[in-house]
């Protein structure tokens, strides 16, 4: 078997509450990364939108995993720790977001283009300050309705927004991985462990097929912070 191009790496992984479930991406996502020979730290907090990474900042739930060790979760203590401080500790060759769900505000009427851009572009921008490099996972379909109001329509204006606004982070697409209501949910947005499983498959496969990945294997070295881009031209 030909050696992954993650082998030897080490990834960062921070992201929402399908990180903190158990038999979520804390599980899935995680073990195929290390399966890869990566060395792997994962991390999730409940309800955190890009900016909060910048800050610490208390969450209502979270989990924290190192390597092949079991996930630590967290109730009403959990918090987030600001990125900076975090790649400052872990030193790693990739961080990879898997954020958007949250940020998606699919129980409100207009999307909150603005705020989304300022949580988005802060956060990718003190990132390449490290000069280290990053993936952007998108958030994937659900099931319309539930408990989080989840809907095909947002999710794809989502999808496309993150996809123009997480540079210099490589984007990965969830939406590409399945059909819409393919992957079964327990609340329209988390999906049972079957979901997780299949999810966690593709995005693994996605991050060693990225350009960030392969260029981190092939030197060894971090990038020069690149440039954030424009604000989109129309705002709320």
């Amino acid at each position: 078997m030909a050696l992954s191009v993650l082998a030897g790496l080490s990834i960062l992984v921070l992201g929402e509450s399908h990180l903190t479930i158990s038999g979520s991406l804390i599980e899935s996502l995680h073990d195929e990364l290390n399966k890869q020979g990566a060395a792997v730290h994962s991390i999730g907090a409940c309800g955190a939108s890009a900016q909060d990474w910048l800050v610490k900042k208390t969450v209502d739930c979270g989990a924290d995993r190192v390597g092949t060790g079991k996930a630590v979760v967290r109730g009403p203590d959990a918090t987030t720790t600001p990125i900076s401080q975090l790649i400052a500790t872990d030193k790693p060759d990739l961080v990879v977001l898997v954020i958007g769900d949250t940020m998606a505000s699919y129980d409100k009427e207009a999307f909150p283009k603005t705020w989304a851009w300022q949580s988005v572009t802060n956060l990718t921008k003190a990132i390449a300050a490290t000069n280290t490099r990053c993936i952007w996972v998108g958030p994937p379909w659900g099931t319309p309705g539930g408990k989080y109001k989840k809907n095909d329509v947002r999710v794809q204006l989502m999808s496309r927004f993150l996809s123009t606004n997480v540079a210099p982070c490589d984007y990965v697409d969830s939406l590409d991985f399945s059909k819409p209501g393919q992957w079964t949910t327990t609340d329209g947005q988390h999906f049972t462990v079957a979901g997780y499983k299949s999810w966690g498959a593709a995005i693994a496969k996605a991050i060693a097929a990225s350009d960030s990945a392969k260029a981190v294997a092939k030197t060894g070295a971090k990038p020069a912070a690149a440039a954030i881009p424009a604000a989109p031209g129309a705002r709320k």
